[in-house]
């Protein structure tokens, strides 16, 4: 095989854009003074914040100022419910209400919160990574406080409806927060508030072609969410520090060039085909398949090969993807037991995610290795059995 990096793990991080690098690399060299400091350069880069921030807003189609960036979609997701939290802790017999299979960014500070006194429901999904309306809306009482689930998972691809959530909350004479974690979902499919109908929602720039470090969350202006930092002023005190302008504009930039998102769904759709008929073509691979599935994620295990032999078969072989998200470092998947799936399925599950980068050509020879692989790994497997 030719030294050509296959980049098959997008989902976990793509590789920022020439545009991305150049603006972040023209940010540093311009718009290096601190945005809070009223001299000249200071208002520069005060002003360059402001922009970036009035362009991801007008993609949200959200208020300027309902924009609070943060580090990333990790502290934009513990900030929305962390922050809803301290808002509401003294509240006797208050609820939370999300989902088993969320990016541990959201089910960790949901158990924190668990541990301070909260009631926390994990809806559980199915196999195919579908939670039912009627699962959703009877989980909802006048005690919940909070609703939080991901609009695409991370690590299958599932997509949930939550459009119609706001009704779910009003029906059960609920004044909860509605929280969306859109981080996979933003600039890949419609991310719009109106029509998502939610009160805080988080995005990510690494996951779009932007660098990594940096996110925002959207609040409501009608939501007065409590801080969990405290220092200076700065995203109006909700999330205190000093803003790193050259990642902003990076991350706007990102946001910009993402907008053709349509075409580059269509073009993913492709590749996520080519790739699902090729190893379904390699004896004993399974797909986890999901309802409506986002063709940027295609989850596949191979029972009786370990997912993490493969994966460094596939890296040795320049190929790289996944065994769970990135953030779980190689632990056994909580989405896929979440979905209760085998053991067998679980230890061998791959996770294989797309980008706009990505080929028809570099699909034909991730099957050609990947078939090479699966049928070695099995080989050597029946060799130390015998």
């Amino acid at each position: 095989m030719n030294a050509k990096e296959i980049y098959f793990d997008n989902s976990a991080t793509t590789k920022p854009s020439q545009a991305v690098l150049s603006e972040i690399l023209e940010a540093l060299k311009k718009n290096y003074a601190n945005a809070s400091s009223v001299h000249k350069l200071g208002l520069k880069s005060s002003e360059r914040i402001e922009s970036s921030r009035r362009m991801i807003a007008s993609v949200l189609g959200c208020k300027k100022g309902e924009i609070y960036f943060t580090s990333g979609g990790t502290e934009a997701n513990n900030l929305a419910i962390l922050g809803v939290g301290a808002k509401f802790k003294s509240k006797k017999g208050a609820k939370i209400v999300t989902t088993a299979f969320e990016h541990h960014s959201v089910l960790f500070p949901c158990k924190k919160l668990q541990n301070d006194g909260f009631e926390v429901v994990f809806l559980k999904p199915d196999e195919t990574g579908n939670i039912s309306d009627k699962e959703i809306l009877d989980a909802i009482d006048e005690r919940t406080v909070l609703v939080s689930m991901m609009l695409v998972n991370n690590e299958v691809g599932s997509r949930l409806a939550l459009e119609g959530i706001k009704d779910k909350i009003s029906k059960k004479h609920s004044d909860a927060i509605f929280h969306i974690d859109a981080v996979q979902s933003f600039c890949k499919i419609p991310t719009k508030i109106l029509k998502l109908n939610c009160d805080l929602l988080t995005v990510s720039a690494h996951k779009i072609h932007g660098p990594q470090g940096i996110g925002a969350l959207f609040c409501s202006d009608k939501i007065k969410l409590s801080p969990t930092h405290f220092g200076g002023k700065q995203e109006k005190g909700l999330r205190p520090g000093t803003e790193c302008t050259s990642l902003i504009s990076g991350f706007s930039k990102a946001v910009e060039e993402g907008q053709n998102f349509e075409e580059d769904f269509i073009k993913i759709g492709m590749l996520y085909d080519k790739c699902k008929e090729s190893v379904l073509n390699v004896d004993g691979v399974v797909v986890n398949e999901v309802l409506n599935p986002f063709p940027y994620i295609l989850n596949i295990s191979i029972p009786g090969v370990k997912s993490e032999v493969l994966v460094n078969f596939l890296s040795i072989n320049n190929i790289f993807v996944s065994n769970s998200s990135a953030c779980a470092k190689g632990e056994k998947s909580h989405v896929l037991k979440a979905m209760g799936l085998p053991e067998d399925r679980i230890d061998s599950s791959i996770r294989v995610s797309f980008s706009k980068n990505n080929t028809l050509k570099e699909i034909e020879k991730f099957a050609e290795v990947f078939k090479k692989g699966v049928t070695t790994i099995k080989n050597k497997n029946t060799q130390i059995v015998i």
